[in-house]
């Protein structure tokens, strides 16, 4: 409990020290109670002073980025999540910076001879300074002996009791989150508890490298016959919870226009790869790259898109892909009632809606979109309104899909900036085509029926014991032994009924706090 209280004060006052309060108080009303709170525990700290002529989406990144490691990925995941937050504050903390200073030099050596082993170690050479450092880790260059020769290598290392760190900001993260929820009473649909509960989840993941390395090799696997696209190569055995090894990257960063001209690159025929390829990863392979800003792309001198940095990556069903597809290949050829069936045929909209008015408010979408000049025209914008659209109808949108359309604006952000005249539709056209193309054929519908019959063929075994205990559940029911409104303990509720304890102690002690500092000046 006290160690719990300490880390909410320590997190209270960064909050209060930061200017962070202050715009959450802009946002969103704090009862008097609380304000009284952060001003006593608050005393002593210098405050920042924010530029007043900012947003305060703007102001609230300055706020996060100086308070560390835990707050600049929770504002990084929020700007994947503007249905939570709003698409204006999910645009703002995009322009998060998660870069902070490096730490030292031979204690990155240690951990990585520690992970690596003595013998494997005594095989990486010329190990460099950092020339990056983030919230969770920084990467080094280096060179490795293999079978004769020498690699040159960047070496990803975790940060000293980075694990440890993060999950004691976040236990207190979410006392203050479940404090907020249940005394705020507009905060309620932000789910707080539930963000710093999924961030928790994400982020654990995010801190063991084998999985940043698994993703990378995933993406390599799926796109090594892609000509124009190039994954690094993971060194696993110079790889393990704590150290990523992988090629580095020998080319040029994608925001530097003037030094791929001088290689004489042609800058329209990237930015059109760079959509495809996207496009490839989401409908063909279900698994793309979700974090390709600028920062995270390269060309290399034989004109291919290097992407780098794996922790974020998304991943869709057979049906989301197919759901894709159809709908941007719909509204490329402005098939409104065709874009309406396909989300009456998933599933997506309750049957009881018209599906007349439902296309008609797709062509509300889809028609402007086809009045403005090419260089405006957006496929992510298009499935933001979209989404908005969906919400009227009682549509339930899934993360994934949001986390699509976030990276597809990314991408195409990235696109335009290379070259403004890239036309969104010519270029989707033909993957979205091909992808569609490859689910009529015989060869599809035979794949189909062996996997849906083989799925059928495992569960025979099974359905003796299944009728058994359906017979059983309905013989409960039928005596009234069986509540089915009645449902498991998840660790999340479970979670929120310890918060509750925590949560009443510590209202206590705040009101006992403030009528002391009434009575005592």
């Amino acid at each position: 409990m006290i160690k719990r209280l300490l880390q909410l004060t320590k997190i209270a006052r960064k909050l209060a020290s930061s200017g962070a309060l202050d715009t959450i108080n802009q946002l969103y009303q704090l009862p008097l109670i609380l304000k009284i709170f952060f001003d006593l525990i608050s005393i002593g700290s210098k405050k920042r002073i924010l530029s007043q002529s900012k947003s305060s989406g703007e102001k609230l990144c300055d706020a996060l980025e100086g308070m560390g490691t835990t707050f600049i990925k929770l504002g990084q995941f929020l700007a994947t999540r503007p249905d939570i937050i709003g698409e204006k504050l999910a645009n703002d903390l995009e322009k998060l910076q998660d870069k902070l200073p490096p730490f030292d030099f031979n204690e990155a050596k240690k951990i990585l001879k520690e992970e690596v082993g003595n013998e494997q170690f005594k095989d990486i050479l010329d190990i460099s300074k950092p020339i990056a450092a983030a919230s969770i880790a920084q990467v080094h260059l280096a060179k490795i002996k293999m079978n004769g020769n020498e690699k040159e290598v960047a070496i990803k290392i975790l940060r000293p009791n980075i694990e440890k760190i993060f999950n004691e900001e976040l236990d207190a993260l979410m006392l203050f989150a479940y404090i907020v929820e249940s005394t705020v009473k507009k905060t309620r649909r932000l789910k707080l508890v539930e963000v710093v509960h999924l961030l928790r989840e994400i982020t654990n993941i995010e801190m063991d490298l084998r999985f940043e390395a698994a993703a990378a090799n995933e993406l390599y696997e799926n796109t090594k016959n892609d000509k124009g696209f190039n994954v690094p190569q993971i060194y696993w055995q110079y790889t393990s919870k704590k150290v990523l090894t992988l090629d580095k990257v020998i080319g040029v960063s994608i925001r530097d226009h003037a030094a791929l001209r001088g290689k004489n690159i042609d800058l329209k025929n990237i930015a059109e790869n760079l959509i495809q390829h996207f496009l490839r990863q989401a409908v063909r392979d279900g698994f793309f790259h979700a974090d390709m800003h600028e920062g995270n792309l390269f060309v290399d001198d034989n004109g291919n898109i290097v992407p780098v940095d794996f922790g974020i990556m998304g991943r869709l069903d057979k049906y989301n892909k197919k759901y894709l597809a159809e709908i941007l290949y719909g509204f490329i050829k402005r098939d409104y009632v065709k874009v309406a069936e396909v989300h009456f045929q998933a599933g997506l909209v309750p049957e009881s809606a018209s599906k007349e008015e439902f296309a008609q408010a797709l062509r509300s979408v889809g028609e402007p979109i086809f009045g403005q000049n090419i260089k405006d025209i957006s496929g992510g914008n298009l499935l933001s309104q979209l989404f908005e659209i969906t919400e009227k109808f009682n549509m339930a949108t899934q993360t994934q899909l949001l986390l699509l359309q976030k990276t597809m604006v990314v991408v195409e952000g990235v696109a335009r900036k290379l070259f403004p005249e890239t036309n969104i539709w010519n270029v989707s056209k033909p993957i979205l085509e091909n992808w569609l193309e490859s689910l009529k054929g015989p060869k599809a519908t035979i794949t189909s029926a062996i996997d849906t019959s083989g799925e059928i063929l495992k569960r025979i075994p099974d359905l003796p014991d299944f009728m058994d205990k359906a017979n059983y559940a309905l013989q409960l029911i039928a005596e009234g032994k069986l509540n089915l409104a009645s449902k498991n303990s998840n660790t999340l509720e479970v979670e929120k009924l310890r918060l509750k304890s925590f949560r009443n102690n510590i209202m206590i002690s705040i009101i006992g706090i403030v009528i002391l500092t009434i009575v005592v000046f």
